[in-house]
């Protein structure tokens, strides 16, 4: 079933720490870290439906609060990121009638929600976003209307619209998008049109908005994560491939 428990993991002793409950239990939401420490979790799947509905996890007290102000639009596996003014971007997903492609602010100061000026360029979901350091978003592949998708666009909170920017080398949903420390976008891994999990990454260059291929995963997957370390290499872990669920890992690390 839908699963409302939550968890703290403690680095210095290797423990995890059962916290408290969300007030919904949900899959296929997305959390983000705050500027003030808080964790904000929005949408998802509860119970059969699909969630309109956002909460605040308080580290201090262990408690979960529910935002008084709903999304603009139910939806679950949508992306969230926290822009540079420390409000929360949240695109895209599939909702009660489809596929989504429009976009809504939260600002955290006044616990209110603002839909975008402009739409997505293509609806989407099971895509990508990735703050740049520039300040703007780039959203990258995931499923659409038309199946896999190859585009990818920028979100400019200056002006709160989307611009579509280079095609991805391979349609892709499923993957990861990391920014590295050179400020490049690195994707990995996913599924393609075909039903092909992939190995293949590249690379985003803001400055040219131009994809390049690098060296393929050693092994296919999809679902999977990617964390950039403090050395600045990137660890893939787990994912799927079809037949079987992968537990191990892989480092890319740039020669």
């Amino acid at each position: 079933g839908f699963i409302s428990s939550s968890e703290l993991y403690e680095p210095s002793t290797s423990i995890w720490i059962t916290t408290g409950d969300l007030n919904n239990a949900r899959y296929g939401h997305t959390a983000s870290v705050l500027n003030d420490g808080t964790v904000f979790v929005a949408g998802g799947v509860g119970n059969g439906s699909i969630l309109n509905s956002a909460e605040l996890y308080n580290p201090s007290t262990e408690t979960w609060t529910t935002v008084t102000r709903k999304l603009d639009r139910a939806r679950q596996l949508h992306t969230a990121c926290v822009l540079i003014d420390g409000t929360v971007l949240v695109a895209g997903g599939q909702g009660k009638s489809g596929y989504i492609n429009t976009a809504e602010l939260y600002n955290p100061s006044t616990g209110t929600w603002t839909t975008t000026t402009y739409n997505l360029n293509y609806a989407r979901y099971w895509h990508t976003a990735s703050v740049l350091t520039n300040g703007k978003v780039l959203v990258i592949g995931g499923l659409g209307g038309d199946g896999v998708l190859s585009s990818a666009e920028l979100y400019d909170p200056s002006t709160r619209s989307w611009t579509i920017t280079g095609n991805l080398s391979y349609a892709r949903y499923g993957h990861t998008a990391s920014v590295l420390n050179d400020g490049r976008v690195l994707v990995t891994g996913g599924q393609d049109n075909s039903g092909i999990i992939l190995s293949t990454a590249e690379f985003y260059d803001s400055s040219t908005g131009i994809w390049t291929s690098t060296s393929n995963l050693n092994n296919t997957r999809q679902h999977h994560t990617a964390s950039v370390l403090t050395d600045g290499t990137l660890l893939v872990a787990g994912g799927n491939n079809h037949n079987h669920f992968r537990n191990g890992a892989e480092l890319y690390q740039r020669l």
